[in-house]
């Protein structure tokens, strides 16, 4: 394998979002008793409307037509304020020459917001996709896929870096790699399929330089520091 195309989630992956987005949840509905951790981890990776139609459910009532134009702008208040890279993410993509791309769940505004907020912008310039221009959202393959065909390679010449369970189901069913950002114990514990987790962004340019040598398994510090195959 020559070479390959990174193509990048954004929420949680790229950008240290989604406890933002879920704060907006609190802001707006402070009838809510969740904390930000407990609604980042029920919500992570999935599509706004199941989102809105499970608080309407676990609050009784019915939320407002414009709830969600509310909710959009004070996500993006929170974001000029607060929104930073997940730490390693400006060095590891300075060294990292594989094509590269953003498929993202969000909206293209939000896309682009977070990007140009987090310095990030540079780095993909138009190779940005959403779901809300293909209409497909993860775990549904289609958006990967989308992503692969716009930048001209094969499913299997792609790998898919993700940190939800949705979007590795959805890189897993277009016939892709997936590397797993993880944060915690916990979500490492639960691969799946031959995912490659990892919890450092700086060890992302060797692991994708591996995949494509191609000619020696990927190797971790397993918890004890010591080397170990993965995938």
């Amino acid at each position: 394998m020559n070479s390959i195309c990174v193509i990048f989630d954004l929420d949680g992956t790229l950008v240290d979002s989604e406890g933002l987005c879920n704060q907006a949840f609190l802001d707006l509905l402070p009838q809510l008793s969740d904390t930000v951790e407990s609604l980042t981890q029920r919500y992570r990776g999935k599509k706004l409307g199941p989102i809105l139609a499970d608080l309407e459910s676990r609050l009784c009532q019915k939320l407002p037509d414009s709830f969600e134009q509310h909710y959009r702008q004070r996500v993006a208040e929170l974001f000029s304020h607060e929104l930073k890279p997940m730490p390693g993410v400006i060095e590891m993509l300075k060294t990292s020459n594989f094509p590269k791309c953003i498929a993202s769940s969000g909206p293209p505004l939000k896309i682009r917001q977070a990007l140009q907020i987090s310095g990030l912008a540079p780095y993909f310039g138009d190779n940005i996709f959403s779901s809300y221009e293909v209409g497909s959202w993860k775990p549904e393959p289609g958006l990967f896929q989308y992503a692969a065909n716009e930048m001209g390679f094969m499913p299997s010449q792609c790998v898919v870096v993700e940190d939800s369970e949705v979007g590795i189901e959805a890189a897993a069913a277009a016939g892709m790699k997936a590397f797993r950002y993880v944060r915690n114990a916990e979500t490492a514990s639960c691969r799946i399929g031959d995912e490659v987790p990892f919890d450092n962004m700086l060890q992302l340019p060797r692991l994708l330089a591996q995949f494509v040598s191609n000619d020696q398994p990927i190797i971790q510090p397993d918890r004890r520091g010591r080397a170990a195959p993965v995938g």
